[in-house]
C-alpha cells in the first residue's frame, strides 16, 4: 500500500460535557484517510488498533503512545510490520523507535485539522454515531479527492 500507516484520536457518547466520542484514523504515507473507526469517548485506543491496520499492507506502522502495547508491538512483528511509536513513559526498560519517522505523525495532525474545519465534525451536532461517521466519510472522502486533485 504504502510506506507507512498512521493513526491518531479526536468522536458519540454522552457525558457530563454534553456528547463526546472519539475518532481513530488511519492514514496512509501521503496523509490521505484510509480507515476511521468511532468509539465512545471513554473508550482507549489500543482497542482499535488490529481494526485499524487490518487488510493493508505497509513496512512500518507510525503511531502515538496510545496505541503503544506489548501485544500490539507483537502483532505487528508477526505480520512483519516495524513499529515507530514512542513508549509510555511507565515502561520499565526503555524501548528505542526512529525519531525522526516520528515526526511524519504530523500528517495525521494535520488531517484531523483538516476534517475539523467542517463545522458539523467539529461541533459534533450529530446525536447518532451513525449520522455523524456519514459526515467523517463525506468529508474524508473531500480531503482526498481535494489532495488528489491539487497533486496531478
Amino acid at each position: 500500500m504504502g510506506d507507512a500507516l498512521g493513526w491518531s484520536v479526536a468522536a458519540v457518547a454522552r457525558n457530563r460535557g454534553g456528547l463526546g466520542a472519539q475518532i481513530h484514523l488511519c492514514t496512509d504515507a501521503r496523509g490521505l484517510p484510509l480507515r476511521f473507526r468511532l468509539t465512545p469517548g471513554q473508550t482507549h485506543d489500543i482497542t482499535q488498533a488490529e481494526a485499524l491496520i487490518a487488510g493493508y499492507e505497509s513496512r512500518s506502522v507510525i503511531a502515538d503512545k496510545g496505541y503503544f502495547s506489548q501485544a500490539f508491538l507483537d502483532v505487528l512483528s508477526h505480520h512483519g510490520q516495524g513499529a515507530v511509536m514512542s513508549p509510555r513513559s511507565d515502561r520499565k526498560t526503555p524501548r528505542n523507535y526512529d525519531r525522526h519517522r516520528y515526526k511524519q505523525r504530523n500528517l495525521i495532525e494535520r488531517l484531523i485539522g483538516k476534517m475539523k474545519q467542517y463545522r458539523r465534525i467539529f461541533a459534533r451536532f450529530e446525536k447518532l454515531s451513525t449520522s455523524y461517521r456519514g459526515f467523517l466519510a463525506f468529508a474524508a472522502t473531500l480531503i482526498a479527492l481535494k489532495q488528489n486533485v491539487n497533486r496531478t
